[in-house]
């Protein structure tokens, strides 16, 4: 991989080992009309790899000539690898019609004669979105989840809140990453400012764990999170400001899903493996649950296996939300309100409903 990509790219080594054959198929392609063709894992057209790979392609003059979008693939070894793949034909033929082969809902094969498929498998021009730090569009922002690198031990179980005294437990806090999220599993962990510190010490329970965090991270290969050993009552990274509401997106999804989840927390949540907004107008909800907004992260992010799986640098920062009026960002949050009030029905009971229709 150095050897071929090293007087290309600097981004040679996030890319997949068969990148390099697709490479030397172009090299060979430059001494003579030919066409390639590879079976290939299926992140080469997904996220940062498209951005790295398939313009040193494209400039070769070499456009897809043909292209099997992402199916699961196993062989016929004793332990079989199940993968996802894609195909892909490419040529400097510089023929008219490409074909762009699909499996549909029903497991037939499908057949699409197109002008041009590009690097995201899509039949529309050349594109390649590139990821960003900032929204391009009039969105809030979107920031990772907190992460407290401390061997469980600021994490805290529903079935562990009875055995702790309750100078520890008044600082217990919900967390969400996207499987408590989706799957509505409780869990809690210890949120302790340095102010709070002396209070949280006179909890045995919460020195002992104080003790075995400042353990972990003084055994930890990173000088940065060796550093941290001194503060062990406190997460590594934590991006949450103080807000008053947190909306969640979770990092990886099902791909059966006809939206993708998002949702508020319950007050003082903390977001860990997941990403947050913090007290965003609530019009932002109606966006990421949008139809759209599937189609357009299934596209350009990457994906676990065919799972979805989000990415706010390149997915969300990226979407091209056209300008909003007042009148546009007030039917949108009237379609997220349409939402919750609709999940509301399903979870309270009936007896709650109605006091729930006239809080909100």
């Amino acid at each position: 991989m150095r050897f071929i990509f090293n007087e290309r790219s600097k981004r040679w080594r996030s890319l997949d080992y068969v990148s390099g054959w697709f490479i030397k198929a172009v090299d060979y392609g430059s001494e003579a009309e030919c066409s390639s063709a590879f079976v290939s894992t299926n992140s080469i057209n997904q996220g940062q790899q498209v951005v790295a790979l398939w313009p040193m392609i494209f400039q070769k003059d070499h456009e897809i000539e043909f292209a099997f979008e992402a199916f699961k693939w196993s062989n016929l070894a004793s332990y079989n690898a199940g993968v996802t793949v894609v195909i892909i034909g490419f040529s400097n033929k510089k023929n008219k019609k490409k074909r762009l082969y699909s499996i549909d809902s029903n497991g037939k094969i499908t057949v699409k004669s197109v002008q041009n498929i590009n690097a995201y498998l899509v039949p529309c021009q050349n594109i390649f979105v590139k990821s960003s730090r900032e929204p391009i569009s009039q969105i809030s922002e979107m920031l990772l989840g907190n992460f407290p690198k401390d061997g469980g031990n600021l994490i805290c179980e529903s079935s562990e809140i009875d055995s702790l005294d309750e100078n520890a437990k008044r600082f217990l806090r919900p967390m969400y990453g996207g499987d408590e999220f989706i799957k509505g599993v409780r869990r809690f962990c210890f949120w302790i400012n340095e102010s709070d510190l002396p209070r949280a010490k006179k909890s045995k329970a919460l020195c002992e764990r104080f003790k075995k965090v400042k353990d972990i991270r003084l055994k930890s290969e990173k000088e940065a999170t060796k550093q941290w050993s001194a503060k062990p009552y406190s997460f590594v990274e934590i991006r949450s400001p103080n807000y008053k509401v947190a909306l969640i997106v979770p990092i990886v999804s099902s791909e059966n899903r006809d939206y993708l989840p998002v949702g508020f927390l319950p007050p003082r949540s903390i977001v860990n493996y997941a990403f947050g907004l913090y007290d965003a107008p609530l019009w932002n909800m109606a966006l990421i649950a949008s139809r759209l907004h599937l189609v357009w992260i299934s596209t350009i992010c990457g994906k676990l296996e065919t799972r979805f799986r989000y990415s706010n640098t390149l997915g969300w920062n990226t979407f091209p939300v056209p300008f909003l009026t007042n009148q546009n960002k007030n039917d949108l949050q009237r379609c997220a309100e349409n939402i919750l009030l609709a999940r509301e029905l399903h979870l309270l009971p009936l007896a709650q409903q109605s006091d729930f229709h006239q809080r909100f």
